[in-house]
């Protein structure tokens, strides 16, 4: 059993929990008519679950009772890529209501590709650009979710 994937899973559980408290702020809706607060509820009850099945299988592991634990060093990278990624979600949320829901989602992933090291600049604009444009008209024009518009309208 390793202590750090074991603290990550508790911490991605700790931050579903939060989603889903903090999703139950907004309207719910039904699934036939979802409400704004559908969509991270169940991102956060899906957190919830993978995090708990992750924990399960970490402690569980047949190969890590019978193989004496090794000294692990702690990557200073992966610790500053986490801090990032948290740092990046954070920015995201305070401007989602000023930026709105499609600049914001283009800014969320364009950010975290750029923090896992995607050089490529086509790569760079494309997934991002289909990502927010994708999301944009599943979650608005066809399921017809109210986002946040922003100062741009959208």
């Amino acid at each position: 059993m390793k202590r750090s994937e074991i603290i990550g899973g508790g911490i991605i559980f700790f931050c579903g929990g939060t989603t889903v408290v903090l999703s139950l702020q907004m309207p719910i809706g039904t699934f036939r008519m979802a409400g704004s607060g559908l969509f991270p509820l169940c991102l956060g009850i899906a957190l919830m679950l993978l995090a708990l099945l992750n924990i399960a299988n970490l402690l569980f592991q047949k190969d890590a009772a019978q193989q004496p634990q090794k000294a692990e060093a702690a990557s200073p990278g992966a610790a500053g890529q986490m801090l990032l990624f948290l740092g990046a979600s954070a920015l995201a949320t305070l401007g989602l209501n000023i930026l709105g829901y499609p600049l914001t989602s283009f800014l969320l992933m364009l950010s975290l590709m750029g923090i896992l090291g995607v050089r490529q600049p086509v790569l760079l604009v494309t997934l991002p650009l289909l990502t927010a444009a994708g999301s944009y008209f599943l979650f608005v024009q066809f399921l017809k979710i109210p986002l946040p518009k922003g100062l741009i309208g959208l």
